[in-house]
């Protein structure tokens, strides 16, 4: 026996990778079924090595009955959709934007916050901003030992972040430049390859991104309300796999032995750091696996108890799919939600 489980945005980057790790990691399921937009409905989609689905219509999809919804079809479509799913009975885990601020709705990283599970109100879960997951799955044990009260990062983000358009022109973009073609710019605001964007998202008043605000909020949200955050986000060349240079200041005096320790023992992070050439690890190692890398860690002299560190993981996964995973599997570890 298990649940009944729907993957809404099943058709993209996400949604494949979504039933890709339900397979994988054999997620207790009676019945899935994968739903997209009506121009997708009918087309056939993989889950696992045998099976195939029949992608149906959200529009026209009834949730009751349904037990777990994992949500990813984009933030516009979920507004809509996720609260129906939602007042039919179904928990659903929301990897969009929409709801994530909202107070009255978890913001939850399995292995940071798994208590916060307990607050849901209306049968909604959100999943946070990629960039946030990783960097939080590795400050969590180290705000854990030494409180950390402020963070300064730089961002190396994937292409995919930008799902699919995105890493084709990063592809078409590559192939133009090498043969001298003309470069053609759709999806970023310049050329994205052999070069590197300061810019995710739209601009807000103070002058941040709103990736870079999101890093901000959603950290406070997650972690704790009084640390601050200094972001700077930027577009890479890469496919898959954000990097991120971290700097925290802590309340408490930082001892580098306990800080390597924690990590090692932290779930969810691997600690690879070896101070030598390729003793760290890079976006495209990264790629593909489910942990965030924690590389070049070092005490900053700079400011008092400091701590700097370079954090990968692959986007799609930990930033995305399998955080949605995790949260529908420490839902059933805890006993908060029950088979129809």
């Amino acid at each position: 026996m298990g649940y009944r489980i729907a993957v809404i945005g099943a058709t993209g980057a996400v949604g494949r990778e979504i039933l890709k790790i339900l397979a994988e990691r054999d997620f207790p399921i009676k019945e899935i079924v994968a739903l997209a937009s009506p121009r997708s409905a009918g087309k056939e989609i993989s889950f696992g090595d045998k099976r195939i689905l029949k992608v149906q219509n959200l529009e026209t999809f009834d949730f009751k009955g349904w037990d777990i919804a994992l949500s990813s079809p984009g933030a516009s479509i979920s507004s809509v959709y996720s609260p129906k799913a939602a007042k039919a009975g179904c928990i659903v885990i929301d990897n969009t934007s929409h709801f994530r601020m909202e107070p009255d709705v978890p913001l939850v990283v399995p292995e940071v916050n798994p208590e916060d599970l307990k607050k849901i109100k209306r049968n909604i879960v959100a999943n946070p901003n990629c960039s946030t997951i990783q960097m939080v799955v590795a400050l969590k044990p180290l705000h854990d030992l030494f409180k950390i009260k402020r963070i300064v990062v730089s961002t190396y983000q994937a292409t995919g972040g930008a799902g699919k358009k995105g890493m084709d022109e990063l592809y078409i973009q590559t192939k133009s430049s090498l043969v001298g073609d003309s470069i053609s710019i759709n999806n970023f605001t310049k050329q994205i390859a052999f070069n590197c964007i300061p810019h995710i998202d739209k601009f807000m008043p103070d002058g941040s991104t709103k990736e870079e605000w999101k890093m901000n909020v959603e950290t406070k949200k997650i972690l704790d309300p009084d640390i601050n955050v200094f972001a700077t986000c930027v577009r890479v060349p890469v496919f898959i796999g954000h990097g991120e240079a971290i700097t925290i200041e802590c309340e408490r005096p930082v001892d580098l032995a306990k800080a390597q320790k924690a990590l090692r023992n932290a779930e969810g992070v691997i600690l690879f750091d070896k101070q030598e050439d390729g003793g760290y690890i890079t976006q495209i190692e990264a790629a593909g696996e489910d942990a965030s890398y924690v590389s070049r860690l070092r005490i900053d002299p700079t400011v008092p108890n400091g701590l700097g560190l370079w954090c990968v993981s692959d986007n799609l996964r930990k930033g995305a799919a399998l955080n949605t995973v995790q949260i529908a599997e420490k839902l059933i570890e805890m006993n908060l939600i029950s088979k129809r």
